[in-house]
């Protein structure tokens, strides 16, 4: 049996709705990946033209020069900062879904209640199985973007304020 029948016999038992965390699964990490390799790779150049840009100005004190210099590390902060709420905001979706997984299930297993009495609980057991598997699917799922979103915000707090410090008023 290879893991593509183990995904599948996965998602057979926990219904459609999987497809769905998946999914979601899918765009938060391609947007972790795509954050971190931002913070590694592409703002690193970024601040370090900005900073050689503040240095090489004839004027760093006065009043206009302090408001360009806080309007520069707006914009690095933006784009530090960027994706990171969307980022968040997925996190916080895999749990619906999740829940959503659970009525549809909740759903089969009382539809099954309808037809064929309480009498069999093997009747029972696909319909209970498609409501649990979602749900701890979409709170793994939103456990394992929680610390990273919460720490991509963090680092993009910290490098704010490092390239703020780079930039010194003279």
């Amino acid at each position: 049996m290879g893991l593509l029948d183990l995904f599948n016999d996965f998602i057979e038992a926990g219904g459609p709705i999987l497809y769905w965390v998946a999914i979601v699964l899918f765009v938060m990490w391609t947007m972790i990946f795509e954050r971190v390799w931002y913070f590694s790779f592409v703002f690193p150049k970024e601040a370090r033209l900005m900073v050689a840009e503040w240095d090489n100005r004839a004027d760093t004190t006065s009043w206009q020069a302090r408001k360009v210099r806080e309007a520069w590390i707006s914009q690095m902060s933006e784009k530090l900062n960027a994706g990171v709420g969307f980022i968040k905001t997925l996190v916080a979706i895999c749990p619906m879904i999740g829940l959503l997984g659970t009525v549809t299930g909740m759903i089969t297993v009382f539809e099954l209640m309808a037809l064929f009495g309480t009498g069999d609980p093997r009747d029972m057991a696909s319909g209970i199985t498609q409501a649990t598997i979602p749900t701890m699917s979409g709170m793994v799922a939103a456990l394992s973007g929680l610390f990273i979103s919460t720490r991509l915000e963090f680092m993009a707090k910290v490098k704010a304020e490092q390239l703020a410090d780079k930039m010194p008023q003279h």
